[in-house]
């Protein structure tokens, strides 16, 4: 087990402005465009960037590579971000550090108790609030390069849009293909942490109305249409990319 260039990456020291250098990150996030905003700021950071998109691939991941951090998103397509964490946590010995995610900054209480090191709230926006929360949860002993992030004037982070669009196109596909109420369950947290980071609140509100829909037990066809209509006014928009 092991990650060569990440080994050989270890070797350097980190600097105020690159305090993560030498370090690999494991994201697990579905959202194309969170996590690119993430690759940014690892990449700004001086970390090497791994990503898996569900718990399956998170577990393949960690039978093969051991990095410093592993970043969970709480909701993702096969389960809850939240037994991975408590999975990873258990493990002896205790390795590597785990950050949760999430757009309720309420989970931060709950991700703790499973036990997560630290909580990285989304949208991922600042650089500086990352690299904090990043070093707020490695060992204490770390190279004095790790201790500071120095960030004037280059704090915030804005992702591709392109990464957008590939969000949407997913959601696009799950609704074109009948989804079934688990699925919808899926689409409504999934949009709801894309409009977080988009700062698009129409589509938020849309996904709450469906999650709304699917806790009462209804089809949710009100809702579903309407946020079908807004992900494909979306798409058309953004076709010129």
């Amino acid at each position: 087990m092991g990650d060569d260039l990440s080994d050989f990456m270890a070797r350097r020291t980190p600097t105020a402005d690159r305090p993560l250098l030498g370090l690999t990150v494991l994201v697990v996030e579905d959202s194309r465009y969170a996590c690119e905003a993430l690759r940014l700021m690892c990449l700004r950071s001086g970390a090497r960037i791994r990503r898996a998109d569900c718990i399956a691939s998170a577990r393949r991941h960690l039978q093969c590579y051991r990095p410093a951090i592993v970043i969970v998103d709480l909701g993702l397509p096969d389960g809850s971000g939240l037994d991975l964490i408590a999975e990873i946590a258990g493990q002896a010995p205790r390795r590597p550090a785990l950050l949760a995610t999430s757009g309720e900054p309420s989970a931060v209480t709950v991700a703790l108790s499973k036990g997560a090191d630290g909580f990285l709230a989304k949208p991922y926006e600042s650089l500086a609030a990352f690299q904090q929360a990043a070093l707020g949860v490695l060992p204490a002993v770390t190279p004095p390069g790790r201790q500071t992030a120095t960030l004037p004037g280059q704090d915030r982070i804005e992702p591709d849009p392109m990464a957008l669009r590939d969000d949407l196109t997913h959601v696009a596909a799950l609704l074109r293909a009948t989804p079934d109420r688990g699925t919808l369950g899926y689409v409504a947290q999934f949009l709801s942490g894309v409009a977080l980071s988009a700062h698009d609140d129409t589509l938020g509100a849309a996904a709450e109305a469906l999650a709304s829909g699917c806790r009462d037990g209804g089809e949710a066809p009100g809702p579903l249409a309407h946020i079908s209509g807004l992900v494909q006014d979306r798409l058309a928009a953004t076709a010129a990319i």
